[in-house]
């Protein structure tokens, strides 16, 4: 849709933005001249890391999108007792590399120029080793606590289960790492919907969305 001689906002994922002047456009191609750089930033002021149970197809697609329109910082896709989508290396690397392209679009979408990480698949092991000194949180129908009880912090973790929800065995386990249970309604959500409501709380609470 655009021509050449048309502007546009450019990002190279590290922060800040580019106008900038397209210049010549072909089929397969585009060149553009960068006039200026803005130093604007979107971030959310708390960095939130999200374990993801992965789910099936689309419903990954959808909590990828949704979670980095809401200012997630970074993605663990983890394999948790429940999951029910099972794959060797190379095809876990090409969802990896799916979903961080996922990641990418919804950046262009809503307007951030810092991309979120999205790590390869791991086991729910691993990736509460990649997030054991940050403060943690989960949400639950049987939490103690409630939202409003979150405190400010500049990082915190996440865990959201797959589509068969978390085994009582998980729970149990980031409860004894001290993680906080908090109440997120009586209802269970599924698993694309639940990290959208849990991102959503997390930054009305403590994050810029309140």
């Amino acid at each position: 849709r655009l021509r050449s001689g048309d502007g546009l906002v450019l990002f190279d994922g590290t922060g800040g933005e580019y106008t900038a002047t397209l210049v010549n456009l072909q089929r397969r191609r585009a060149q553009a001249r960068i006039d200026a750089h803005t130093p604007r930033e979107a971030e959310a002021p708390v960095a939130v890391t999200v374990l993801q149970g992965i789910s099936k197809g689309e419903r990954m697609d959808y909590a990828m999108q949704k979670a980095t329109e809401l200012g997630v910082a970074r993605i663990i896709p983890v394999i948790s007792e429940r999951c029910v989508v099972r794959l060797d290396s190379e095809r876990w690397a090409k969802k990896q590399r799916h979903w961080q392209a996922v990641a990418i679009a919804a950046c262009e979408q809503c307007g951030r120029n810092r991309i979120p990480s999205i790590d390869s698949p791991c086991s729910l092991e691993a990736g509460l080793a990649e997030v054991d000194s940050l403060p943690g949180v989960i949400f639950d129908t049987e939490g103690d606590r409630a939202a409003r009880d979150l405190q400010p912090t500049e990082q915190l973790a996440t865990l959201i289960g797959p589509e068969g929800g978390l085994a009582p065995e998980e729970i149990q386990r980031v409860a004894d790492l001290g993680w906080q249970r908090i109440r997120l309604g009586p209802r269970i959500l599924r698993s694309d919907t639940a990290p959208v409501a849990a991102l959503a709380v997390i930054q009305t609470v403590i994050g810029d969305l309140g």
